[in-house]
């Protein structure tokens, strides 16, 4: 297991190092001045030249992305001070560091994703387990016709009509707002309720569908037809033999949209007007804001690679016929 984890860790990092290189290149060959954006309406090329000094935008690109990567493990000198460690930069819209910004969006990503994730999963695997379990009845034909009205839903209109229906007419909760769990728990919970709720409804019609269609073959596997053949009571072969089979693709479904979550979730926070990543990456587009916009796709990179080699590791832990040699 720790050689399988040391291997794809090497792996992932390359992977983010071939990311960030390639996204860095691409950015840099973009017909655009960064400098202009820093320097205001009234600028002329003597400050043009001083800002691109103090960015270090004057140098060949190659020297540039070396001392941005060198940048964020043992930080960086600019001509305007030092930045510490991790680095990435400072914003050509703010003048601010880059990290600052980063840190202080990710915990309602973090919120968002977590909380959504955890309600997704275990509702969409309840009842897709629930549908398989009753197969043919009319607790199968219900769950399944749900799940398809739910895979038809698109946040940004749920997510209104959540709003309209929750919000302003029947004025059962407020609008949804992040508040540091650290400090209000109760109103973390509450400002995020709403946002966790939507993406259930979006994310739990995939996972029940796929959850039964997994569960069903299962099922019929041989393993699991000796197992009852043995005796074995029905809770035990569901559970302890068709359950754990059917989990891996579930994992690996759940592992991606979780990664994908983390690097952020655009239509969420801006349906909802949360500031997050996701919003972060959308202003930064906008602004050209180079700098802003390659630290918020090193998080999302990371956060989708780290989450796919947990879900490597943990196809060992639930199905023994798994092998990561």
């Amino acid at each position: 297991m720790l050689r399988f984890l040391a291997r794809r860790s090497l792996g992932a990092l390359v992977i983010i190092l071939l990311i960030s290189a390639i996204t860095f290149l691409l950015f840099f060959a973009l017909p655009s001045q960064p400098a202009l954006m820093s320097c205001g309406k009234n600028c002329t090329p003597d400050a043009i030249a001083v800002i691109n000094k103090n960015l270090g935008l004057d140098q060949p690109v190659p020297v540039q992305y070396w001392h941005y990567m060198t940048g964020i493990f043992m930080g960086r000198d600019f001509s305007v001070g030092h930045c510490p460690a991790p680095c990435f930069g400072y914003s050509f819209s703010n003048q601010q560091p880059v990290w600052g910004t980063i840190v202080d969006r990710f915990p309602t990503t973090l919120s968002i994703t977590l909380g959504g994730a955890a309600a997704f999963l275990v509702v969409g695997v309840g009842i897709g387990m629930l549908a398989a379990a009753f197969r043919g009845t009319w607790v199968d034909k219900f769950f399944s016709s749900l799940s398809l009205v739910g895979n038809a839903l698109q946040i940004y209109f749920v997510g209104v009509v959540a709003l309209a229906v929750l919000v302003s007419g029947l004025h059962w909760m407020d609008n949804p707002a992040y508040y540091p769990i650290t400090r209000n728990p109760g109103k973390w919970f509450m400002g995020m309720l709403i946002p966790w709720l939507v993406l259930s409804i979006i994310f739990i019609a995939n996972y029940s569908r796929m959850t039964r269609s997994q569960m069903i073959e299962q099922l019929g596997e041989d393993h699991v037809r000796t197992a009852k053949a043995k005796g074995l009571s029905r809770r035990t072969v569901f559970f302890r033999y068709a359950w754990r089979g059917a989990m891996a693709p579930i994992v690996t479904i759940f592992g991606i949209d979780l990664g994908s979550l983390f690097g952020g979730a655009i239509i969420t926070e801006f349906t909802f007007s949360l500031h997050g990543l996701g919003r972060l990456a959308v202003s930064s587009v906008n602004e050209t804001d180079l700098p802003t916009l390659m630290a918020v796709m090193l998080v999302g990179c990371t956060a989708i690679v780290v989450a796919n080699i947990v879900v490597d590791a943990a196809y060992a832990l639930i199905d023994p016929r798994v092998r990561l040699a």
